[in-house]
């Protein structure tokens, strides 16, 4: 085992460019990605405990910026 696993080829095409330049409008849309376009909505329904201490977003927001 004499030789080195990734000894460079005689071939420049193989090597890494430094830089390397891609032309976007020739670029397609991903054919596997999700099409449609709307937006997700997440909704999280508290504890009726929970909700009487946190009544507005702006005191979630407010509460958790405080802890780390």
């Amino acid at each position: 085992m004499n030789e080195m696993p990734f000894e460079k080829s005689q071939n420049s095409d193989d090597e890494l460019q430094t830089e390397y330049r891609f032309d976007y409008q020739k670029a397609k849309p991903n054919r596997f990605a999700a099409r449609s376009g709307t937006q997700q909505l997440t909704v999280v329904v508290l504890d009726e405990d929970v909700a009487q201490v946190f009544t507005t977003p702006e005191s979630v927001n407010k509460d958790v910026k405080g802890v780390n």
